[in-house]
């Protein structure tokens, strides 16, 4: 798979992803038939391991596809953004949680749900679980999750140990509560998990992430997979954003050509304010882009020569991300307020980006300040106190 075909795919997607938004926001989840487009053409394959028969592409195509997808749906772009990078997730975990996934169907996928909400107890041989996880997205079409929590410190005095938690479907349940105002057709639903045991091989330390000790990366030899966490979960939720973003430039700019002043007759692209939105909102979103592309870019180059990706050059890039996402809301506001009116009807997908990209910008790993604190700490020589970049 190259990424010209990968990405050739994704776009003969795009029109049927478009029709179907509207209703897929009705559903309050991805449309059966969205979720089957994007298994039969692979889409979610993009950062799979090849032994499981993923593509192993790079970051930047898949990030790409995402974007391109939210231009038409923002929910369909979440959904592959963030069940994609699970995917990725998944193959830096023990081969033997990796075979409990996908050694009978590689196709099989994970929602997660990080937040550490829930309560962890140690005992022989892994962890006893319990309690509840919100926004897990896309989990009704999933058959694993992965839960957040804190296992208590292996020895008194010491720090809790903050992990992941790969859980069966049969687990846990979902809790139907999803009725928001954004990402409508996400399916963000609640994990409930009375009672259950999850191995020691079907958990991975945050700090062993951050360190990028991954067990995964011991039979998948991809340089992908030496790539901190950090990374490349930011941007599964940014990536959507800066597709939401050019969605509603495009629309916008559609509508613009027809639009006439009903004042003195004018076309409405003559007007000095439209044409200024415009310019803004195109600036804001390729510098989001193309920050995105160029970072990963050098993050690939330096995995593939063995070299280690600076914890510097990783604080930068999640200030990058943090920035992306707070121009990719800028640009959409800019566009919404200059739609007039005709803005604010259902069928005007402007609305609809102004919606979802609002509910991204409140996820926690898309908070702007957080992400400005981890480079100026950085930039500074200051201790780090967040292992999550």
């Amino acid at each position: 798979m190259t990424p010209e075909e990968y990405l050739a795919r994704v776009r003969a997607l795009l029109p049927v992803l478009r029709e179907r938004a509207a209703r897929a926001e009705q559903l309050r989840r991805l449309p059966d038939e969205t979720f089957a487009d994007f298994q039969e053409t692979g889409l979610f394959r993009a950062l799979q391991p090849k032994r499981y028969g993923g593509y192993e592409l790079d970051p930047g195509t898949f990030y790409q596809a995402v974007i391109e997808v939210g231009a038409v749906c923002g929910s369909s772009g979440w959904i592959l953004g963030v069940l994609g990078v699970h995917n990725w997730h998944l193959a830096i975990l023990p081969l033997q949680a990796q075979d409990d996934v996908w050694g009978k169907d590689d196709s099989i996928q994970l929602s997660t749900s990080l937040a550490p909400t829930g309560t962890v107890e140690r005992v022989s041989g892994g962890y006893r679980i319990k309690g509840r996880w919100s926004f897990s997205s896309g989990c009704d079409h999933c058959q694993w999750a992965v839960l957040g929590g804190a296992a208590p410190p292996v020895a008194p005095g010491e720090p809790a140990d903050p992990r992941v938690f790969l859980l069966p479907r049969r687990d846990y349940r979902i809790n139907d509560n999803w009725h928001v105002m954004g990402l409508c057709a996400t399916g963000s639903k609640d994990i409930v998990v009375d009672d259950a045991f999850v191995p020691e091989y079907r958990t991975h330390s945050y700090h062993d992430a951050f360190a990028l000790n991954h067990p995964g990366a011991a039979v998948n030899h991809a340089p992908l997979y030496r790539l901190p966490f950090g990374q490349i979960f930011t941007y599964g939720i940014v990536s959507p954003a800066i597709g939401a973003a050019q969605g509603a430039l495009t629309c916008f700019r559609e509508q613009a050509m027809r639009r006439i002043n009903v004042r003195d007759g004018s076309r409405t692209v003559e007007d000095p304010f439209i044409q200024y939105r415009l310019a803004e909102a195109a600036a804001e979103i390729d510098a989001a882009r193309e920050r995105m592309l160029a970072n990963f870019a050098e993050m690939m180059r330096l995995a593939r020569v063995g070299e280690e990706i600076p914890l510097s050059m990783r604080a930068r890039c999640r200030w990058d991300s943090g920035k992306a996402i707070e121009r990719s809301v800028r640009a959409i506001d800019l566009l919404f307020e200059a739609s007039g009116g005709h803005g604010i009807f259902l069928d005007n997908p402007i609305q609809r980006a102004w919606r979802d990209v609002h509910a991204m910008r409140a996820h926690a790993g898309n908070n702007p300040e957080r992400a400005s604190f981890i480079f100026g700490r950085s930039e500074f020589g200051l201790p780090l106190q967040d292992i999550r970049f």
